[in-house]
């Protein structure tokens, strides 16, 4: 048995009682995200995952505040950053925990401690009547590769904000989300809706350059702020979790910028192999690597996937664009890098023909294009999502309206 209640003294629970009580009168969520409502929480293993910086933790305290409030014991937040679990494993600690009332244990990057999988395994088996939500990095392969946790715990990707939530916060509205179905055959009217209330061509530039990641809101300087969480995302997340040799990040670095650089295009893989003086298969892992990461999204022809070389390799969103310096950001790019993003979530998206035309879920073909282009020349078959443009009419949309997806 992990748990021996002679060994465990009454009060060694306290501090972590006090530092969640503390986080949760002082957490601030302005925007409550639709994650919340498309969680089964009545599941007993969760897992949260996403890049850094994106609000994992917010989202954790949020949820206890909403479902127990700060007084309850019976849910707890712990992070493993926390040095107490370098000696002591999270299914002894969740074990004190459960005997002591409490039902849901709340883990913050459960990939700091070693052996994590079995740990959260342990946790389930020992303890039936026990909830556990945790979050990890984006890298983190919950189903493929840690097989102990196959069938037991649902994943979940908490996103960056979409820009109908940065709308939302800038401006006190409550836009809610329209699905794709319904913005392909109801945009004008939805559009309707919205512009009475609030000017989207206003904020839209502002969320492309630095609306996706909730740290916008702190006082600091956003770019060198996304930088720190760049790195932080190829040295700890990518390193530590893939367990790649400390000697390597150089290469991995050095791969990243020459992508972002080069801009949206297929990699030529023999000559990246050259540069950072590796294999065309190591280059080709490193690449799905920070794709995980969000770092990089790889857009393939129709049924094409991984580990063949993808049509073409962009940034994962459009404030990484302008995060480094000193690539020269073509708008075009960060539209489309815009249109991408907002799509990924719940929608496949690959090239077709053209390289400002995808294919969104094998059947529906999209170009993005400048609607103050009069060169453009449009076909019934296409749907066309224009930037520089607030309406539009029958198959062309504003690709603004794209970022209510979610």
């Amino acid at each position: 048995m992990v748990y021996d209640t002679q060994k465990r003294q009454e009060n060694v629970m306290e501090p972590f009682y006090r530092t969640h009580m503390y986080l949760l009168e002082h957490v601030k969520a302005p925007v409550r995200r639709t994650l919340m409502d498309e969680i089964d929480w009545n599941d007993r293993m969760i897992g949260i995952k996403g890049t850094r910086g994106i609000g994992k933790t917010t989202f954790l305290l949020q949820y206890a505040k909403e479902h127990f409030g700060v007084d309850d014991r019976q849910s707890l937040y712990i992070n493993m950053n926390n040095f107490y679990f370098q000696g002591r494993g999270i299914a002894d600690f969740a074990g004190e925990f459960y005997y002591k009332g409490g039902r849901v244990l709340l883990i913050d990057q459960v990939f700091k401690q070693e052996n994590w999988s079995h740990e959260l395994r342990k946790c389930y088996d020992l303890y039936p009547g026990l909830k556990i939500v945790f979050t990890g990095s984006s890298v983190m392969r919950l189903k493929d590769e840690n097989s102990e946790l196959n069938g037991i715990v649902k994943s979940y990707n908490l996103r960056g904000f979409s820009f109908r939530e940065f709308i939302n916060l800038l401006t006190g509205n409550d836009f809610r989300p329209y699905s794709l179905e319904e913005i392909l055959s109801d945009h004008e009217h939805i559009v309707k809706q919205i512009l009475p209330k609030v000017s989207p061509r206003r904020y839209f530039q502002d969320y492309i350059h630095h609306g996706f990641y909730p740290f916008f809101q702190e006082h600091r300087n956003y770019s060198e702020n996304l930088l720190k969480t760049m790195n932080m995302m190829t040295e700890v997340d990518i390193l530590l979790i893939k367990q790649i040799e400390l000697k390597y990040l150089t290469k991995i670095k050095k791969l990243f910028y020459q992508l972002a650089e080069g801009g949206p295009k297929a990699p030529n893989v023999s000559n990246l192999a050259k540069d950072i003086e590796t294999s065309r298969a190591t280059v080709m892992n490193y690449i799905k690597y920070l794709t995980d990461a969000r770092l990089l999204n790889m857009i393939y022809p129709y049924g094409e996937e991984f580990p063949k070389k993808p049509s073409k390799v962009m940034l994962h969103n459009s404030n990484l664009l302008y995060a480094i310096y000193p690539i020269h950001v073509e708008k075009q790019t960060a539209m489309e890098t815009f249109f991408v993003n907002s799509l990924w979530k719940d929608h496949k998206v690959n090239q077709s023909g053209g390289e400002t035309t995808y294919l969104v879920d094998g059947s529906l073909k999209f170009r993005v294009c400048d609607a103050t282009n009069n060169k453009v020349r449009y076909t019934p078959d296409v749907y066309y999502v224009r930037y520089n443009t607030e309406i539009g009419k029958e198959n062309q949309i504003p690709l603004w309206l794209l970022g209510f997806l979610y």
